[in-house]
């Protein structure tokens, strides 16, 4: 992962636009791959497979929520916020929105997708993958997770949005 962060370095290395959004030049396929990837992981099947256990065939619309506004999202909402020229979602309500409505949103949406949201997939996600490592390696879970974020954090901030794509490709 470290070195298709830095083989993707030069295309962060054109300016801020490049490092994060591509200089909006990332293919719709690769941004979808990249989506898709992002959201999927070794123990996607098993969450599933439980969420369906507990709460029957009906427990599919739990995860499948998801799907359908990850396919709007890729469809409608990111062609409207490249026209718009924007580079977040909060950014594309303010020029939509405006006055205390539109602020509160924006405060709503940072925080619940910062705090909560953030916080659960990335321990969700961190768990996960230190448990298969700590079986393969025998080291201390602890040591794990600051190797995994270290590796993450290197290729992220080397590479921007571009290594986190091809990263993405390469793991789907």
């Amino acid at each position: 992962m470290i070195s298709i962060g830095f083989f993707m370095k030069k295309y962060a290395d054109r300016g801020t636009d490049s490092y994060f959004i591509g200089g909006r030049e990332v293919p719709w396929w690769a941004a979808g791959i990249s989506m898709v990837a992002t959201t999927f992981a070794a123990d996607t099947p098993l969450a599933v497979t439980g969420i369906v256990a507990a709460n029957g065939i009906a427990g599919n619309w739990i995860w499948w929520n998801f799907m359908f506004s990850g396919i709007i999202t890729v469809f409608l909402y990111s062609k409207l916020w490249h026209r718009a020229g924007v580079t977040t979602d909060v950014e594309f309500i303010s020029i939509r929105y405006s006055g205390k409505p539109a602020k509160y949103l924006r405060g709503f949406r940072a925080l619940y997708l910062a705090l909560p949201i953030n916080c659960i997939i990335l321990g969700w996600v961190t768990v996960g993958m230190s448990k298969v490592l700590q079986v393969i390696t025998g080291a201390p879970q602890w040591q794990i997770i600051i190797f995994l974020y270290l590796i993450t954090t290197i290729y992220i901030a080397v590479s921007g949005i571009w290594g986190v794509v091809a990263t993405d490709f390469f793991q789907f």
